[in-house]
């Protein structure tokens, strides 16, 4: 699964946007100096969200959207169509 097919899922589940989970995560005082665990514990807790998608969750509160390169257009399993996620809303996604 794609970085951005779990982030599309994530809003399918939860009806809010990467984006909005970035700025609730703000909220929290959680930023790119946050370790993972206390940020999967909340998405756990308060959103019901397994690893796989709260780690992508993670990625994207802790490092923002940009993806490494080598994940676009390749066979692997994370493979996206970008090096950029995009993060206000499936529906919004330019084609």
């Amino acid at each position: 699964m794609s970085f951005q097919a779990y982030l599309d899922s994530i809003e399918a589940t939860t009806g809010l946007t990467p984006r909005q989970f970035v700025d609730l995560a703000h909220e929290r005082g959680f930023d790119a100096s946050t370790r993972a665990a206390p940020i999967l514990e909340w998405l756990r807790d308060d959103y019901g969200l397994g690893r796989g998608h709260a780690m992508a969750l993670v990625h994207v509160i802790t490092k923002g959207p940009g993806i490494n390169p080598k994940h676009v257009g390749s066979g692997g399993a994370h493979r996206d169509e970008s090096d950029e996620l995009w993060l206000d809303g499936a529906a919004s996604r330019p084609q």
